[in-house]
Parts: C-alpha cells; structure tokens; sequence
C-alpha cells in the first residue's frame, strides 16, 4: 500500500479501527517486542493492505487490514532458509463437499479474522515501526519478529486463531451452492462480473468455446496485443475453469500464448468470453458416491516430446494415474476405499504397454518415470 493510501486510510475511522484490530492479534499472540536494532542488523519494512470483504450478495460486510511485512528484502541464508506455502487443491474441496452431500451433513463455514504460522522464528528478523502507530517514547526502536508474520520466507504450519462463524456454507470461492439430491456448484456471478468487466455483456454469443478445425499457432507475422490485458483475461478464466469443465481446453489452449500473444489469440480468448455469453450458468454437479465412480478433470500441455501418439498417450495416462491415486489416498481418510479404479483409455497400443511387463523396442525411448503405471495395474490399484 503506498504512503499516500495508508494516509487516507488514517484519516478514517473504519479502516483505523480494522488496523487496530489487527494489531491487537499481534499482541495478544506475541508476535514480535519492542526493541533497540542490534549493530550489523537491518530491519525490513511492512506495508498494509486493505480489503472490502464482502458477502455472497458482494454487499460490504467490513473493511480488513492485513500487515505484511515486506519479505523480498530477505536475503536467502541469512533470514530465512526455505520457503514452504501449504495450499488446499479445489479437487480436495470437491471431494470434501461430495462427501458432505452423501452423508446429508450440513456445512458450515467461518471467517478466519487472523491466520499466523505457528512455528517460532528462529532467525533474527526486525521491522521498523509502522506509520501512525509509532511508540512516542521509543520511535527509534524496533520489533523483533518472534512469530512468523505475513510476507516472511519461514512459514511451515499454521495456526488459525479468533474464528468466527458465518452460518451455513452458501458461496465458497466466489461460488453458489444449490442442493437437490447433492450440492450443484455455478459460478454464474462470477461469470457476469467477469463479462462486465471485459465488457462482453453486450456482444455476440458463441455456441462453442472454441473455433471447429483450427489450431491455434504462434501466429508471428500478426499484430501484438496487449499481454497485461490477454494475461488477467486468461487469469479471470483460470479461476472459473473450477467449475467449468467444458472451457478447460479452449482456455489451456490460449493459455500457452501468454508470453507474446498476438490478435488471433486474442479473439479466441474472446470467443471463450462470447461463449460464457450464453451459457453463464453451467455448473458442476458435486456428487456422486452411491456409483463408486471418481471423476476429475486437467488440461496440461505435456512438457515431453513425443515421437509418436503411443508415448503421448501411455504418458497422459500415467499422469491420469497419479491424480487417481492422490483421490484415492484422499477417499481413505473418509473411510472409503477406491482401490482397483477404473482408467478409461481410447489407444489400444497404451492400453497393450500398461498390461505387459516386459520392456521391448517399442517403449525404449519412453521415460522410465512414466512406467510406474504399470505397477500400480500389478497391484491392482487401477
């Protein structure tokens, strides 16, 4: 946050009030003391970053400030060792909520005021005092970072602190929840947020996602765009594939082109948008445990090359193999087991590779690190 916002924002008493709240976790969890900077040690700075949070209606329900400190000044080695973020996968939320319906538990959600990581710091780490907020007695000291504090390089685990609760769960991640014989997620919101924002609520509408019968390609002779423009394009789309399996491809697709995109992918991305157009309201049905069936779905340009559509294909289904088996270590901890699951698989060649254990002059140029499939199909994973 620049200078000139935190200034604006200590000149009205909501947001002080959302500072003051969140300095008071600081204290009351022990984050850091006051103290004089050491000889030889330098202290980071600290910004504050101010949000609306809003409810699923996007009417404002409180203003949030949130302290981080300014941790790309840290020096590898001296103030921290390692970098570790521990993220939830939307897959796990999925399997989380398709659990929830077949069981008929009612989901409730919170809002987490304050989230700190819980292990101490061990490396010497101070920040200056904040503006607005100095100690009058003791301007010229420090805080000696105890805890570790947004922004920082040490987080490991974490630890949520002063949660309160919101009711039950109504629109996680921008998403709206109907239930009728399991939970339906839509992001239909989203999508008319997204097409304003672009401005595509009044333009043509597209019946596919994509253009029948044509590829696209680096296309270098054509005119550049605007990659800031093309990049939060495809960025707004990313986030909506969670939802939307049937825009994986196209946006995967004009994903690959971030980097110099050029007029004709452009249109493509707006060809997506155009198609959202018309259909706002899909959505995916989180369900379905009574069949016994797992369903997931990725896109991802393979990062081999291969030399004929066997390798590709044995190589797409080993990684399918892998998304299958983490799904299935997940199912376990809801105490079911998903052992011997069903692959499907349209090349007979790949299908022929994964059933016979010897190795011959047909699959000599194929990784040795895509072949643990065919263990996983001994041992009756798969």
């Amino acid at each position: 946050m620049e200078p000139k916002k935190v200034i604006q924002a200590l000149e009205d008493p909501s947001w002080i009030e959302a500072m003051q709240e969140e300095l008071l976790q600081f204290q009351l969890q022990k984050v850091w003391t006051l103290v004089n900077l050491p000889n030889g040690k330098r202290a980071i700075g600290t910004k504050w970053v101010f949000r609306n949070k809003k409810d699923g209606r996007g009417i404002v329900v409180r203003n949030k400030a949130r302290l981080v400190a300014q941790g790309y000044t840290q020096e590898e080695g001296i103030d921290y060792d390692e970098v570790f973020a521990p993220v939830a996968k939307i897959e796990a939320i999925g399997i989380f909520l398709a659990y929830a319906s077949f069981m008929g538990f009612i989901v409730y959600q919170m809002d987490v005021k304050s989230a700190f990581l819980y292990s101490t710091i061990e490396e010497e780490v101070y920040v200056c005092q904040l503006p607005g907020f100095e100690d009058p007695q003791f301007s010229d000291k420090v805080y000696n970072v105890e805890k570790a504090l947004y922004g920082l390089h040490q987080p490991r685990a974490w630890c949520m602190l002063m949660i309160s609760s919101l009711g039950q769960l109504r629109s996680p991640y921008a998403m709206s929840l109907k239930k009728k014989d399991g939970i339906f997620i839509s992001q239909d919101k989203y999508v008319a947020d997204i097409l304003k924002k672009f401005d595509f609520a009044t333009v043509k509408i597209a019946s596919t996602p994509m253009e029948p019968n044509k590829a696209l390609i680096k296309d270098e002779e054509a005119d550049s765009v605007d990659v800031h423009l093309y990049r939060s394009m495809i960025g707004s789309l990313m986030y909506l594939t969670a939802s939307r399996p049937d825009i994986m491809f196209a946006v995967c697709a004009c994903a690959r082109f971030q980097v110099t995109p050029k007029m004709s992918h452009l249109h493509a991305v707006k060809r997506i948008f155009r198609y959202l157009k018309s259909q706002p309201k899909l959505g995916l049905w989180v369900v379905l445990f009574i069949s016994k069936r797992l369903i997931s779905w990725q896109c991802k340009k393979q990062t081999i090359v291969a030399n004929s559509t066997t390798k590709a294909e044995y190589v797409a289904a080993a990684n399918c193999c892998g998304q299958v088996l983490w799904i299935q270590n997940q199912m376990l901890d809801y105490g079911f087991n998903f052992m011997n699951t069903k692959i499907f698989i349209d090349n007979e060649s790949t299908i022929c590779i994964v059933k016979n254990p010897v190795f011959h002059s047909k699959t000599k140029h194929i990784e040795i690190r895509h072949h643990f499939i065919r263990d996983c199909y001994e041992k009756k994973l798969i």
